[in-house]
């Protein structure tokens, strides 16, 4: 696998102590063309973790990816210095007259709010009109995907009475769809949110299909079929201490309502490390988006 990043990318010496082959993350020569261009817009307040997990994800693909990660410049992150988001990312609007294979949008801390209320809303509204015509596949992702689908097509979130937090079996409507290839019957997805998007609401809209949902978590994964845009609830991405990091954060803020994270701790002990469960069907589902609909796409 070839990945473009740039040079020292900090999220690099994360994925180092996870033992994780640094040796497969090789910087490409500059004369070299990359076959797919992906861009990545980052919302989560951990920026090099959340650079860490796209790159883990990204390593296990066979093609060469040219990848950049975007800011909004109507936005300051609190979690992580302005110098290493200017030296490692790019701004949207340096970036408005550039096309892409692939383009992703991370959750973001912000979910109990109303959209509209979102000190980056208006940017991050143009970032998804700018999406739909210079983008040849968008995944949205968490609340990325509940502020896409509102932006798109009117579609309400809806605060959960508890935070849904764990790992959670899925199955998938329709096997034959191609993000799906190569799954399990049952595949586990990692989830952390406090607010839901419902069946009903997602119905009212013909060019909305959803492929997977479950009692536990209702729905996981939605396609507009008009176009390819993908919607998901969940954390595919997430490394495996991830929810343990939030399950810390949250009992040192006294948070204790949150609970446990459900099927994440064996015998639901944290002092026990965490089994992954995600692992494979995450790497999965996004070596078929970048195969199926960013890579042949743009060889039809």
């Amino acid at each position: 696998m070839l990945l473009n990043i740039p040079q020292n990318f900090p999220a690099l010496e994360l994925l180092a102590k996870e033992q994780f082959s640094i040796s497969d993350l090789i910087l490409a020569k500059k004369d070299a063309k990359p076959h797919l261009k992906v861009a990545v817009l980052n919302l989560m307040p951990l920026k090099i973790d959340t650079e860490a997990d796209i790159l883990r994800i990204m390593s296990n693909s066979p093609l060469y990816i040219h990848l950049d990660f975007i800011y909004l410049e109507s936005h300051s992150p609190k979690n992580t210095p302005i110098e290493h988001i200017h030296k490692y990312y790019k701004s949207f609007s340096s970036i408005k007259d550039t096309q892409y294979d692939g383009f992703i949008v991370t959750g973001a801390p912000v979910e109990l709010m109303p959209f509209e209320e979102v000190s980056y809303w208006t940017e991050l509204e143009d970032v998804f009109d700018w999406a739909r015509q210079n983008v040849t596949s968008s995944l949205y992702i968490c609340w990325g995907a509940q502020a896409a689908l509102h932006h798109f097509h009117g579609v309400p979130k809806y605060e959960l009475e508890k935070k849904l937090f764990g790992i959670y079996p899925h199955t998938v409507k329709d096997i034959s769809f191609p993000l799906f290839r190569g799954f399990d019957d049952v595949f586990y997805v990692p989830h952390s949110r406090h607010t839901t998007i419902l069946e009903k609401d997602i119905l009212k809209h013909s060019e909305l299909k959803i492929y997977s949902e479950t009692d536990d978590t209702g729905i996981y994964l939605i396609a507009d079929t008009s176009r390819s845009e993908f919607f998901i609830t969940g954390h595919s991405e997430y490394a495996p201490m991830a929810l343990h990091k939030e399950y810390t954060r949250d009992m040192k803020k006294g948070l204790n309502t949150v609970g446990v994270p459900y099927n994440y701790y064996p015998e639901n002990n944290p002092n026990k490390a965490p089994l992954v469960l995600w692992r494979s069907h995450s790497s999965l589902l996004f070596n078929n988006w970048l195969h199926y609909f960013c890579y042949f796409s743009t060889k039809e």
